[in-house]
């Protein structure tokens, strides 16, 4: 099997729609295809390796398939992101990249570029995270492979490149990681994680949770990218070496802090700063600092609006429990649909936007404890289908 194409850099691969195919789609031959080609053509490698990670951090051309196609892709993406869920072992990257999401990070209608702090991705970028999300397993993405823990998991990483896991039951495993290039945590709905870096920062993970971090870092600055999801982080005290959280529409640059992200679709992205100091820099604005127990929430032009906050009502989750004062329940039942991986439906006569919650609750691995208290603090009662909850009126 031969091909007419002559590559001459990564960005060839990403302009070839067989490529782009069999990232997204793979079946037997397309796999026969390309690695036919690798063996013809074993310089080849290298370059084709950047456009698998390309599309793993950044996404694809939108006019590299007509509508028609890519709404066939999706469709077979979302049917491979099924079959997924019944698989629990290691698997090459290529039949995980098959989901599109093991890689979770493919955008439509993006132009190739590489982003830092001082070039941040244009905001508006439509990320297919999707599904990948409902998956049943954390996947920790390294050196060609995912790696799927079944329990919530806490991962260190140590200065020879080696991920130390223990996992739910407290056994411990270890895992050698990839050193030249960037690694990915992925946390679905319903888990939780915790993640120490190697220069000893913390960073806990919610539901939800897409992270990209490296095995060391070994340049100027200190950087990794929460590309969804939310994240509380202890940064470690480091002044030769800044360290940087990028987003899809801004970064946090901080000096010497603990503070919260949230970067969840669908909802505004905010930082809340519990302790220290950070700056937020959006393409386009000037650098804003923001002080302790103030909540900075990004708009849509660019800009921030800020406001002083309850820092224990946006961090609780990290220790099991959430903390309320007159939050709207719609709110209250959003957060607790990512925690457990439910969704919620209503009685026609039931006005949540018209109730709040006051309280504390604690994320019991009983649901049914946790439905009870937020029956309590909201006058509701529930009936709950497999992961679907129907919410009704109290019976006066």
């Amino acid at each position: 099997m031969n091909t007419d194409n002559i590559y001459t850099g990564y960005t060839d691969f990403l302009k070839d729609r067989k490529f782009i195919q069999w990232q997204l789609m793979p079946d037997e031959s397309l796999h026969d295809y390309w690695q036919n080609v690798i063996e013809q053509h074993p310089e080849y490698d290298k370059e084709m390796q950047k456009a698998i990670s390309y599309l793993k951090k950044t996404g694809m051309n939108k006019s590299a398939l007509n509508k028609n196609e890519r709404t066939e892709l999706l469709e077979r993406i979302q049917k491979t992101i099924r079959q997924e869920k019944r698989i629990k072992q290691r698997r090459l990257l290529w039949y995980v990249s098959a989901s599109a999401a093991a890689i979770a990070l493919i955008v439509i209608g993006i132009t190739l570029f590489s982003p830092s702090p001082e070039h941040i991705t244009p905001p508006g970028k439509e990320l297919i995270i999707g599904e990948l999300l409902n998956n049943e397993d954390i996947q920790l993405i390294t050196s060609g492979e995912a790696i799927l823990f079944q329990d919530d998991v806490t991962v260190t990483l140590n200065e020879e490149g080696t991920a130390e896991i223990v996992h739910g039951n407290n056994e411990t495993s270890k895992i050698k990681i990839a050193r030249d290039k960037l690694n990915s945590l992925v946390v679905p709905y319903g888990k939780r994680s915790m993640l120490t870096l190697a220069d000893g920062s913390r960073v806990w993970l919610n539901s939800g949770s897409v992270l990209e971090f490296p095995a060391q870092f070994s340049g100027k600055n200190r950087e990794i990218r929460l590309t969804s999801g939310e994240m509380y982080i202890e940064v470690a005290h480091d002044k030769k070496k800044p360290f940087y959280v990028q987003t899809a529409n801004f970064n946090v640059k901080v000096y010497g802090t603990k503070f919260n992200i949230s970067n969840y679709s669908g909802s505004p992205q905010s930082v809340v700063l519990v302790e220290g100091s950070v700056s937020l820099q959006s393409k386009g604005h000037k650098e804003l600092f923001i002080t302790p127990s103030e909540k900075a929430v990004y708009s849509e032009n660019g800009t921030f609006d800020t406001q002083q906050i309850d820092v224990n009502q946006f961090i609780s989750w990290k220790d099991g429990y959430l903390s309320f004062d007159k939050t709207p329940m719609t709110e209250v039942l959003q957060q607790i649909g990512r925690y457990y991986n439910l969704s919620f439906n209503f009685d026609q006569n039931v006005h949540l936007q018209h109730r709040t919650c006051t309280g504390k609750i604690f994320l019991s691995d009983n649901l049914d404890n946790v439905m009870a208290t937020l029956g309590i603090l909201s006058s509701t009662s529930y009936e709950r289908i497999e992961n679907k909850i129907l919410i009704t009126n109290k019976p006066s």
